[in-house]
């Protein structure tokens, strides 16, 4: 549970492997979990998660690490073309043909005593995981697709994912401006919001929203009673505590050094009208490729990918080695290069091969 804190609250843990499963109470008296955290960081255990990452930030909020090595059934779900974030209700009827019971779904887990059949619906989450994990692996090695979820699986176990440095906390807003000055106001007033949510446990927007962080970075009032007058603040800041911390965080800022500036947004890099329409085809190439591979269109290409290619980048493209040039890069670079087109049989959209003339 998340929605009334800074750090979430882990309230039920459910473990299972195909013999046994069992639902641990984290909130009973004087329960000592340093063995199971100890069982979730071995590296000699593999652990299965289906979308896995508030599983993670908990485990690492606790351990300082990540529960490597981990396979997410929700991640794996992309290479067998089940979609991008596919739900774990659907995939446990997809694969097992099992229909779980949502009842429980909306409990609210911090309440003791949890009924029978919230624990039965808790618990189903990892027996019918430990039954899926297995089907999936074997899928994913007869059609040879286990190393495409190397990059995702590596991404989903990086411990930089989990951490909350208080002077990176502004890199996760919008930018109200790119002036150093206002970019270092942002800078510390991020770091102090980041450090007064964590003191109190609350959440961030608790504390401050985004926009109104933006504002005062923007235009700083000149002293502490100016607050009173600052949209998205109460009154009570003019001459509160937390006002006078927000008044010295900005005192003490800086403006943004050179080496922190952000870099600008790539505005479709170099792309003209003509680049702007090539890229527009290449989703389109994108989306045919994907669905007859049966995989999802973000394992091939994630970011800014195809407008680079539009634009005439070539090198440092991940879909332009590997398994993504077998199943897409090859024929998104013929088609930058006028090697293939579109083209309509019989009312159904096909490739054909362009010959050049020489």
């Amino acid at each position: 549970m998340r929605e009334t804190t800074y750090f979430p609250d882990l309230c039920l843990v459910q473990l299972g492997t195909s013999e046994e499963a069992c639902a641990i109470d984290p909130k009973a008296p004087g329960i000592d979990l340093e063995p199971l955290l100890k069982l979730l960081v071995r590296e000699e255990v593999l652990k299965v998660f289906h979308a896995g990452g508030q599983d993670l930030e908990i485990i690492y909020n606790l351990t300082g690490t990540t529960p490597a090595p981990l396979f997410d059934t929700q991640i794996a779900a992309m290479a067998l073309g089940l979609g991008e974030q596919v739900g774990y209700t659907n995939l446990v009827a997809a694969y097992l043909g099992i229909q779980v019971d949502k009842g429980a779904r909306f409990t609210d887990w911090a309440r003791r005593p949890l009924n029978d059949r919230q624990l039965d619906y808790a618990i189903g989450d990892v027996t019918h995981l430990a039954t899926l994990f297995p089907k999936m692996l074997e899928k994913l090695r007869k059609t040879g697709r286990g190393g495409w979820l190397d990059d995702e699986m590596a991404r989903a176990a990086d411990p930089a994912t989990y951490a909350n440095d208080p002077d990176k906390a502004w890199t996760r807003l919008r930018l109200p401006s790119r002036k150093a000055d206002v970019l270092g106001r942002l800078k510390a007033l991020a770091r102090w919001r980041e450090l007064e949510a964590r003191d109190k446990d609350v959440p961030r927007g608790r504390i401050v929203k985004d926009e109104t962080l933006g504002d005062i970075a923007a235009s700083p009032p000149r002293a502490q009673a100016d607050l009173a007058r600052v949209r998205g603040l109460s009154a009570a800041w003019a001459n509160n505590g937390i006002g006078d911390r927000l008044m010295r965080s900005l005192v003490d800022a800086a403006p943004l050094s050179p080496d922190e500036m952000p870099a600008r947004e790539p505005q479709r890099p170099g792309l003209s009208t003509d680049g702007a329409l090539v890229a527009d085809l290449l989703k389109l190439l994108l989306k045919i490729r994907s669905k007859e591979a049966g995989v999802a269109p973000r394992l091939i290409v994630r970011g800014d990918e195809l407008d680079a290619l539009a634009a005439g980048v070539r090198d440092g493209l991940p879909i332009l080695t590997g398994w993504r040039h077998g199943i897409f890069g090859a024929d998104a670079l013929a088609l930058v290069e006028g090697r293939l087109g579109f083209a309509v049989k019989n009312g159904k959209l096909m490739m054909s091969e362009i010959v050049l003339e020489p």
